[in-house]
């Protein structure tokens, strides 16, 4: 299969704290069985530029981003999120590209959720490796949505 027809992908750090959070779940989504149609991948910092290089419109219907994301919530509390949810500018990469409009452009053609996890501790620039307690327990309700997501298992947000 060249191209999946689902891809989920980690976006984060570990190497910076709660930054971590997306790939501690892809992690533990690799533990799991999936379906054949479904890639997944940690796609670290460089995500962005690598998660638009595993879709083709034509094959793929659906794009799952988790990530941590600052909204303002209880350390460890998770929201799905869509791309009109995201303000311009706020959502970038590490080499400051702004996501939200690559993913407006795409979000017609495939579909694009954003699980984001609000982060209790952030270290960049310094590097502190582990999540918080709050956000590691985020870690199996997340895997536990996708399942859910992808037909797979029960779960929820």
């Amino acid at each position: 299969m060249l191209f999946p027809r689902i891809v989920v992908a980690g976006c984060g750090n570990p190497l910076f704290a709660d930054d971590g959070y997306g790939p501690a779940v892809i992690e533990a989504l690799q533990e799991v069985d999936l379906p054949e149609d479904v890639k997944v991948i940690d796609a670290g910092l460089g995500g962005p530029h690598f998660i638009f290089t595993l879709l083709d419109p034509e094959v793929t219907k659906r794009l799952i981003i988790v990530d941590c994301a600052d909204f303002g919530a209880e350390p460890g509390t998770l929201a799905r999120l869509a791309v009109e949810d995201l303000p311009p500018g706020a959502y970038r990469d590490a080499h400051s590209w702004d996501l939200a409009e690559p993913l407006q452009r795409l979000k017609d053609r495939v579909e694009i959720t954003i699980i984001g996890c609000q982060p209790k501790h952030v270290s960049a620039p310094d590097f502190e490796m582990g999540l918080t307690e709050e956000v590691q327990a985020a870690v199996p309700k997340t895997v536990s949505y996708i399942l859910k997501e992808l037909g797979v298992e029960n779960g929820a947000l």
